[in-house]
């Protein structure tokens, strides 16, 4: 079948293979957060009482990712990761369809960059685990598993694209909806959940933790695998599912769709304006959807109330880099940022795997003093002070491999 008509093209004057610093920095802005591990918020805020420190306690919110129902600022590392994918895909891929690559040698690439992430979230998730641990709710794993079908999307007209996301997020509310609820008394332990759970009342019942359709599937699938353990897989215990991929396909879309405007819509200020009104749309149709009741926003099932929702923020996120880094052109102001977005998927792998043995260093060659401050703050606070010292190291290894023009990419 020969491919649909391409999208527009850019303007004349306005290259397509433009840098874009707003997202190089909002890149590097998620990937210091996780490198850090949330700078140690959340840790520091669990050494306090409720009593004495309920302002602390607030903010270590926004840095753990709610239960279920609602959203925090940690909530949206995942989707602002996502979402840049798919704003990123629309400027490479234009860069190498402008440098003659041919379409089947786009495919290829872009099928081999989702075995690669797949494999590598793997990989991380099994790291300290007996054996592979094949699960499919990482970060990685996720983007791995849409990235071919969103390849298949870019240079499609936008009209496409829109009924591609309507498609997929009404069938999958529908899918949702459709599927019988276990009895009232069902035990929702026995599939993971704490004792004391709200349970989601009504209709929204189908999309309650470890009885949704897509936690059903996973029963399934993953126990076609062998597992660390050697037990059958029975839930996630966070309520994670494999097939969130389907619906997060859309929060990458809708990032093609953002990087395409971007790249061919001529005026920064026009640009803005785009980007700040599709947000408020996005982020009001994800919050309505809610409170109508039509379903629950929810991360950890990537709703489609919480694809739209979601997308919302990170677009008044992206707006906010895009008028500070692109529109004033303070791309001084992101230098950090820049640095750390660079080699954005090492800094990733590195604060999974290298964060307990560059602590433990640091402590070995500076003392068990040093997250501290040599007795300047309380041990309460150590966790925030560890967390920042472990992200200075790696900081300044990416900042290394910056100056060297090293970059590691997949």
């Amino acid at each position: 079948m020969p491919p649909l008509p391409a999208a527009k093209t850019a303007p004349a004057g306005k290259p397509a293979d433009d840098r874009l610093a707003s997202l190089d920095a909002y890149r590097g802005f998620v990937m210091i957060c996780l490198a850090a591990n949330g700078f140690g918020i959340a840790a520091a805020a669990r050494n306090f009482p409720l009593t004495m420190s309920a302002e602390f306690q607030r903010l270590a919110f926004y840095f753990e990712h709610v239960p279920w129902v609602g959203c925090s600022f940690w909530d949206l590392i995942q989707p602002s990761f996502m979402f840049m994918v798919g704003v990123s895909m629309a400027y490479s891929y234009a860069k190498r369809k402008k440098q003659g690559h041919s379409w089947g040698g786009m495919a290829l690439h872009a099928g081999a960059r989702s075995i690669v992430l797949i494999l590598l979230g793997i990989a991380l998730s099994s790291n300290g685990t007996s054996s592979t641990n094949f699960t499919f709710v990482n970060v990685l794993t996720q983007i791995g598993l849409g990235y071919f079908f969103l390849f298949l999307l870019w240079d499609r007209p936008r009209w496409v694209q829109v009924i591609v996301s309507v498609v997929i997020l009404c069938g999958y509310w529908s899918w949702f909806a459709m599927t019988p609820l276990p009895p009232p008394d069902f035990n929702l332990a026995t599939v993971g959940v704490e004792p004391g759970w709200q349970r989601l009342p009504g209709f929204n019942a189908h999309w309650e933790k470890g009885t949704n359709p897509a936690a059903n599937f996973d029963v399934w699938l993953l126990n076609r695998f062998r597992q660390p353990d050697g037990k059958p897989f029975e839930f996630n215990k966070g309520g994670y599912a494999t097939l969130n991929f389907i619906p997060s396909l859309v929060t990458m879309l809708l990032g093609l769709m953002t990087g395409e405007i971007i790249r061919t819509t001529p005026g920064r200020l026009r640009v803005l304006g785009v980007l700040i009104a599709g947000g408020l749309l996005l982020l009001g149709a994800g919050w309505g959807l809610g409170v109508l009741g039509v379903c629950p926003v929810v991360k950890r099932i990537w709703t489609p109330s919480w694809v739209l929702y979601s997308a919302g923020w990170t677009l008044l996120l992206l707006s906010l880099f895009y008028a500070v880094m692109d529109g004033l052109g303070w791309k001084w102001l992101g230098y950090p940022l820049i640095v750390a977005g660079a080699n954005s998927i090492l800094l990733y792998v590195m604060g999974q795997t290298l964060s307990g043995w560059t602590s433990q260093t640091l402590t070995r060659h500076f003392g068990t003093g040093l997250f501290e401050l040599y007795g300047l703050v309380g041990s309460q606070y150590a966790p925030i002070v560890q967390s920042c010292s472990v992200l200075l190291v790696f900081w300044l290894f990416v900042f290394w491999l910056y100056r060297q023009r090293i970059f590691v990419r997949i």
